[in-house]
C-alpha cells in the first residue's frame, strides 16, 4: 500500500436493541466518547442541537499523542435508519451508520470512507501513534465502537 492510502471500512454488528434505541445513541454525539477509542468528545455547534441533515458538532479525537478537532456536518439523519456526517476539509471522510431490523435486535452497519488522501502533517500523527495501516487501525476502532454501543444499549 502507498503512503498516499485511501480509506474504506466497514464494520456491522448484531445488537439485541431497536433500531430506534440505538440511532438515539449514535445520534446523541455527546455520548461518542463512551464509544469510540479515538473520538473523545463532540458537541452540537451552532443552531444546530440534534441530528438533522446540515447540523454541525464538534469532535474532538486523539490517537496516540496526537490530538485534534473537526467540524463534521450531517448529510443524512433517517430516525431508526441511517446516520451520516462529513468531515470537511476536503479530504475529511464520510462516516455512516446503518440500522436494519433483524430477528432478535438491529443489524448495525458502520462504515467509513475517505476519497482524497490525507495530508503529509497527518499521515506523519498517524505513523509516529505506531498506525501504518489506517484502514486496519479505523477498522478496529469501529469494531470497539460498535461493541461498546451494544453495551450502552444493553446496560
Amino acid at each position: 500500500m502507498s503512503m498516499h492510502q485511501l480509506v474504506s471500512a466497514t464494520v456491522e454488528r448484531t445488537i439485541p436493541a431497536s433500531p430506534e434505541t440505538l440511532y438515539g445513541i449514535v445520534t446523541d454525539v455527546s455520548r461518542i466518547g463512551e464509544m469510540s477509542p479515538e473520538c473523545l468528545s463532540a458537541e452540537w455547534i451552532g443552531k444546530s442541537n440534534g441530528p438533522e441533515i446540515g447540523a454541525r458538532f464538534k469532535g474532538t479525537n486523539e490517537l496516540g499523542n496526537s490530538k485534534w478537532s473537526t467540524k463534521p456536518v450531517v448529510t443524512a439523519a433517517v430516525p431508526g435508519q441511517v446516520f451520516e456526517f462529513k468531515v470537511p476539509m476536503g479530504f475529511g471522510p464520510t462516516w455512516r451508520y446503518e440500522f436494519h431490523a433483524v430477528e432478535g435486535g438491529t443489524r448495525v452497519v458502520e462504515s467509513v470512507r475517505q476519497d482524497k488522501p490525507s495530508p503529509w502533517f497527518i499521515r506523519r500523527a498517524q505513523k509516529k501513534a505506531g498506525v501504518t495501516d489506517r484502514a486496519a487501525n479505523i477498522t478496529c476502532g469501529m469494531e470497539t465502537t460498535l461493541a461498546n454501543l451494544e453495551r450502552l444499549a444493553t446496560a
